[in-house]
């Protein structure tokens, strides 16, 4: 099966005023249609940098991003971002937050009453429908960002970008937003690029695992391929051999090879300033 989203040589440099800051170098991941794939490393890693290129937030410095055979230069609705910050517009409802976005989205394709069935839809997907006509600042932290992946769902994307879209929350909340996200994918088949700090939750939920070394010139260091089978049981996983097997091998690669990695790197550049001074 070809790629739906081909991420080739992406390199992103930012200009400060120190001079140009190198925040990726030579990024390359293809992700298939209906994949979970997540992006995991420590802060600075150039995460959120791969999902605003994808997004169409930035534009690659050199390479770049391939949707559907068409390239990533701007934002569009094939790409819908749910972020950490739910984002609703607090002066409107559940159902009209995600109503606008359908009504952008769809335009006049679908009838007033296409739009209705639409919307109670996606609320209902993410169990909000029994507080749609709610205001944003009349529900909690986990039923706000249920609103916001509705609205994403609603608007069809082809691929769903999220930025840790629950590391807000507490663990019980984020628990049960885990457990409806892996039903909605289970039901659509749809395909999520996320961020996520988390180890237990990128296993949890992930087709693959893409661990990004640290920055600066930060890349993918290694793809961990997630083969448990789907429905997956938080509880029953907890005891089973190769979660927990898949689990060390995260935590191995950001605990302790990125850490040589690191001790490496600065010895180099020690090692490299010892020499300037001695020229000098």
């Amino acid at each position: 099966m070809s790629a739906l989203l081909d991420i080739s040589q992406m390199d992103m440099v930012f200009d400060t005023p120190k001079g140009p800051f190198t925040a990726l170098k030579g990024v390359d991941l293809k992700i298939k249609k209906g994949e979970f794939v997540s992006l995991i490393g420590h802060s600075g890693c150039g995460k959120s940098t791969v999902l605003n290129v994808v997004a169409g937030l930035y534009q690659a410095s050199q390479g770049g991003v391939v949707l559907n055979g068409k390239e990533v230069n701007e934002p569009g609705p094939d790409r819908a971002v749910v972020f950490q910050n739910h984002s609703l517009l607090p002066w409107l409802t559940a159902y009209e937050n995600v109503e606008l976005a359908v009504k952008q989205v769809f335009g006049k394709a679908k009838s007033r009453a296409e739009v209705k069935e639409w919307v109670e839809h996606n609320l209902k997907l993410v169990h909000m429908d029994h507080a749609m006509h709610k205001r944003p600042d009349e529900i909690s932290g986990g039923m706000k960002q249920r609103v916001g992946i509705a609205r994403a769902l609603a608007m069809q994307p082809e691929i769903l970008l999220m930025d840790e879209p629950f590391g807000a929350l507490d663990a019980l909340t984020r628990s049960h937003m885990q457990d409806s996200l892996m039903e909605i994918q289970n039901e659509l088949n749809n395909t999520v690029i996320m961020i996520t700090h988390d180890v237990d939750e990128a296993v949890l939920l992930s087709d693959r695992i893409v661990m990004m070394t640290n920055g600066p010139a930060a890349t993918v260091g290694e793809i961990l391929d997630v083969t448990l089978e789907r429905p997956r049981d938080r509880l029953a996983l907890a005891e089973d051999a190769e979660y927990n097997r898949l689990r060390s091998e995260v935590l191995k690669f950001l605990y302790e090879k990125q850490r040589k990695v690191e001790h490496i790197s600065k010895a180099a550049a020690a090692k490299k300033e010892q020499k300037a001074e001695e020229v000098a």
